[in-house]
């Protein structure tokens, strides 16, 4: 395959269907390269799989063409575009068979009482409990939905689709959500240092389970 300059990339991939054959085949292949660079000892990545990745990432490839700045060789960003949307497939594929019902079932349960000589420990169980509080009682069940499973690490597409929205009002209910979330923990008496503390947890370990240590 030789190689191209950028704009000469760009001008055969814009070409009709028939005269661009030959460039978009080539594409594929450098995709393909690029991700079984970029998946390479990924558990469950086979060739199959990277075949489908392919196909999706070449694709959303030839329909952002004019995102394409110049910044870095056309082959490179065509690779990063690439690696993204088939890491989103992939996040979504492991998703694909979780509840929303399954993510929110599992955040009740009662609250163990913390060791009494441990007054981290019973700061944290008393912070997760004032959460938990606030997603049973102030929030609307689908807001409850929504930020437990974008707390537990769904991808937003897949918990858009569950719900039968779009991104953008998903977007909408979650920040609805959170602001509740950081208002009712200001209410429980605990300050900015506490709400943002809270915030991290899912992020270190996934959402926190009620009396989680």
């Amino acid at each position: 395959m030789s190689e191209r300059t950028n704009e000469e990339w760009l001008r055969l991939l814009r070409e009709p269907e028939a005269q661009a054959s030959t460039a978009v085949a080539e594409l594929r292949h450098v995709v393909r390269g690029g991700l079984q660079r970029a998946l390479a000892g990924r558990a469950g990545v086979g060739d199959a799989v990277i075949d489908d990745l392919t196909q999706d990432a070449t694709l959303k490839v030839l329909g952002a063409l004019d995102s394409f700045r110049g910044a870095s060789r056309f082959t490179t960003w065509a690779i990063t575009v690439a690696i993204r949307v088939a890491l989103t497939e992939l996040r979504r594929a492991r998703w694909k068979d979780v509840s929303l019902e399954q993510l929110t079932e599992g955040a009740g349960g009662p609250i163990p009482i913390a060791a009494p000589d441990s007054s981290a420990h019973v700061a944290r169980e008393r912070m997760i409990a004032a959460l938990y509080q606030v997603l049973d009682t102030e929030l609307t069940d689908r807001q409850r939905r929504a930020l437990i499973a974008e707390l537990r690490g769904m991808p937003q597409v897949e918990i858009a689709e569950q719900l039968g929205t779009t991104r953008n009002a998903l977007y909408k209910l979650t920040h609805d959500a959170r602001r509740k979330l950081r208002q009712g923990l200001a209410a429980a008496g605990f300050g900015e240092d506490d709400v943002r503390e809270a915030f991290d947890i899912p992020s270190q370990g996934g959402m926190p389970s009620r009396g989680a240590p």
